[in-house]
């Protein structure tokens, strides 16, 4: 891979969009080009050529592999996201307030940093089409299909449940009969006029 960068370049801007209102000459946005070509990808694919925007004017060479290099893990950054929407339930219930989607954040953290050190304890319940990966490598995914084995193995500090019996339920030899039944009463209409409001009436 080789990875070229050009500093202090900018676009040309035009009097619409975000700069519709802007009063007297447009700024100039100074930026680097970064472009990315690959000899060769896994699979035979054909490498296209990748161009990247840094809003930074000047970058050394550290800089600009860590810039090309962050920009290709954007792809563990959705899936994290998406495993915490869609398993972890992040976006599940409807906070009220900003301090309960705080608490709620740090919970949903704290299960998937769970997940990640427990993944050289849990067996890897793998489907039959997925391939097999080293335990330090089991994706959180596939650790939660193994965790309720490891949560039996470490405990829980909740006490242990009191035993329940059933309740005495029906005396013997009793029969169950028809469900009461109230009568519903009506409402008085207007030409009902009660006695009381009558004497005074005549009164």
């Amino acid at each position: 891979m080789r990875a070229r960068a050009w500093g202090r370049l900018h676009p040309v801007l035009q009097g619409r969009g975000a700069w519709a209102r802007h009063d007297g000459l447009l700024p100039i946005v100074e930026a680097t080009i970064i472009h990315l070509d690959v000899d060769h990808l896994p699979g035979n694919r054909s490498p296209q050529p990748l161009w990247l925007w840094f809003s930074g004017s000047d970058i050394d060479t550290a800089e600009l592999n860590l810039l090309w290099r962050s920009y290709l893990r954007r792809f563990d950054l959705e899936h994290t996201f998406r495993f915490l929407k869609q398993t972890l339930g992040f976006t599940r219930p409807r906070v009220r307030t900003p301090e309960q989607a705080d608490r709620w954040a740090w919970l949903i953290i704290t299960a998937y940093i769970q997940l990640r050190l427990g993944r050289g304890l849990v067996h890897d319940l793998r489907r039959p089409w997925e391939k097999p990966l080293d335990p330090d490598r089991i994706t959180p995914g596939r650790c939660r299909r193994g965790f309720r084995h490891l949560r039996r193995k470490i405990g829980t500090p909740a006490r242990v449940p009191k035993p329940s019996h059933p309740g005495p339920g029906r005396p013997t030899g009793s029969r169950s009969g028809p469900a009461p039944r109230h009568p519903i009463g009506k409402n008085p209409t207007k030409t009902d006029t009660p006695k009381r409001d009558r004497n005074k009436q005549t009164g």
